[in-house]
């Protein structure tokens, strides 16, 4: 599955930007500032329905517009026809999905269809940040992996609302406080909640020994690292975890326990990596769950994901851009986009490479071919 064209309209810095795409290398040269990650967001965006960069949608219109467009078209490589995909949002209306013109009944029907995986300079963010990034990031991963998962966290996510507005409510009669309907949310949400915690378990199993590999190849098996699965809900009864916990819950006015409290924990010889690794060893750490994601997407989808490398030159030394330039030289990944700032630099790192290549210089929200 490749992206053949890219299409824009008021999207972040943009008025009106269209490009053709190589099936192989895709770089956009330009200055910091110049609109290049906007380019891979507009991308993000078609893969996973959202932005890579902002939680919020609104901030992706064009100022002093009221709407955007992104637009791109797909090809599987075969004789079958383009696919179309649209993404748009106007102000004060809810965001927008075509396939062919056809709207989308639910947003997470499109998800896993068009993977992408984007390594980029925020990606040790994972590492130093809390809990909800990191759950976050393999929620997102499994769900281009597995459809039902993703449909036990939209359901699992929908009744933890309806459960954290009683909370608030009090638990006092005259606050309008219903305990049967409190105890009938629990009785739902415990075993969604245990499921979301059975797969996430089995999931890592699986992706621990690929990620390994890819750090040892970064890292010449220099360390010893690791991810375990932390939960709440592993070896306990959901239901009687929400009754234990209910008049804190009541205090605090949201559920304090549950598969939303669930951490994955990187650790490196036994220690916590967020403070025991050096910043090359969470730069090495962060892009081999990066390309363990592509690989367990490539095998699952049956075609490779696209690959976005976010200023890899200026962001990563030597030695890991060539191991990223590798995988790139030995077609290990299928249809790639790369930014930088230096055209000269990307050509000399480039010169081994192969695949097709095509090259845009990006300037204030303008783009072309070089």
């Amino acid at each position: 599955m490749t992206l053949d064209s890219l299409q824009l309209l008021f999207f972040k810095n943009y008025d009106d930007a269209a490009l053709r795409l190589s099936p192989g290398l895709n770089c956009f040269i330009g200055d910091n500032g110049s609109g290049k990650t906007n380019l891979l967001d507009a991308i993000h965006y078609l893969s996973l329905t959202k932005s890579a960069i902002t939680a919020s949608d609104a901030l992706c219109i064009k100022q002093g517009a009221d709407f955007f467009v992104v637009k791109g078209n797909f090809s599987s490589g075969s004789d079958s026809d383009p696919e179309t995909i649209q993404v748009s949002l106007r102000l004060g209306q809810k965001k927008t999905l075509t396939h062919n013109k056809q709207p989308y009944e639910r947003m997470a029907d499109h998800i896993g269809k068009y993977p992408a995986v984007l390594i980029s300079p925020y990606d040790t963010d994972l590492i130093r940040q809390g809990s909800e990034d990191r759950r976050k990031y393999f929620d997102s991963l499994m769900a281009q992996l597995d459809h039902e998962f993703l449909e036990l966290l939209i359901s699992y996510n929908a009744l933890l609302r309806q459960r954290n507005a009683v909370l608030k409510q009090g638990d006092r009669p005259s606050h309008g406080f219903d305990r049967d309907y409190l105890l009938a949310l629990d009785e739902q949400l415990a075993p969604i909640g245990t499921q979301l915690t059975v797969l996430r378990e089995a999931f890592l199993a699986g992706y621990v020994p690929i990620f390994q590999r890819h750090y040892q190849q970064l890292a010449d098996g220099r360390e010893t690292v690791t991810l375990t699965y932390k939960s709440q809900l592993l070896g306990a009864n959901f239901v009687e975890l929400l009754r234990s916990n209910e008049r804190r819950d009541f205090a605090l006015q949201r559920s304090t326990t549950g598969s939303h409290r669930d951490d994955f924990v990187f650790l490196m010889d036994e220690q916590p990596v967020k403070s025991h690794a050096s910043q090359g060893q969470q730069k090495s750490f962060a892009i081999a769950l990066k390309l363990a994601q592509f690989e367990m997407l490539a095998a699952t989808q049956h075609h490779k994901p696209l690959l976005l490398l976010d200023d890899i030159f200026d962001r990563l030394d030597d030695k890991r851009i060539a191991r990223l330039l590798e995988l790139v030289a030995d077609e290990t990944f299928g249809q790639v986009f790369l930014t930088d700032t230096n055209l000269e630099r990307t050509d000399q790192a480039l010169a081994r490479v192969s695949i097709p290549i095509l090259r845009f210089r990006v300037q204030d929200g303008a783009v072309a071919p070089v």
